[in-house]
């Protein structure tokens, strides 16, 4: 079976990574996960992508003197690796117009809110506060507007009434690892069978 060469790109603990590797594991999923790429060389993530045998590579941002050097770098190790879909999965850098522009249709984000609600941070604390009842996360393609591409998958949640931005982001986090992996199928395959 053809498999769609994947990226992840991460600066954290990699839990969306971890979720979409497993996913990748399986004989008829559509992607296979080929390089783990993270801004920060103390990110979790990367260990865990070491232990499955997956390719790392650190491109320290610090170390760079502008944002297009190191996007430069980061596009480099994409094409190198024959790429063709990018997953950012907690990657704490907002990508540049021209970047964007490069890998425009093969560029995924995850989001916890319900996109076009609450684009940018703190996406629990605002829902609690304008009396949301339903939260949730969206996976949509990166344009050069920030969460503002088209939509890939949903999957929502109840807000409780004793819920934190902490517990919402915990409960939250369960529906996160479930929709990476199944956008990601999706546009695969239709990948796959556009051609």
């Amino acid at each position: 079976m053809h498999k769609i060469k994947t990226a992840v790109l991460i600066s954290g603990r990699g839990s969306n990574m971890m979720a979409i590797l497993k996913a990748t594991q399986n004989n008829d999923y559509p992607a296979k996960l080929n390089i783990v790429i993270s801004n920060k060389p103390s990110a979790e993530g990367l260990k865990k992508a070491e232990e499955f045998g997956i390719k790392t590579v650190v491109l320290d941002h610090k170390a760079y003197k502008n944002r297009h050097k190191f996007e430069k770098d980061l596009d480099a190790h994409l094409r190198a690796s024959k790429i063709q879909i990018v997953c950012c999965a907690g990657f704490m850098r907002i990508l540049s117009p021209w970047f964007v522009k490069r890998w425009e249709g093969k560029l995924l984000n995850i989001h916890p809110s319900l996109l076009p609600k609450y684009k940018g941070l703190n996406t629990h604390k605002r829902a609690i506060e304008s009396g949301d009842t339903i939260h949730g996360c969206s996976v949509h393609f990166i344009n050069s507007e920030l969460d503002s591409g088209k939509i890939v998958l949903q999957k929502s949640i109840e807000i409780l009434s004793d819920d934190t931005p902490q517990s919402l982001s915990e409960r939250l986090l369960i529906k996160e690892l479930e929709a990476y992996p199944q956008a990601l199928k999706k546009i695969a395959n239709e990948l796959i069978y556009s051609k």
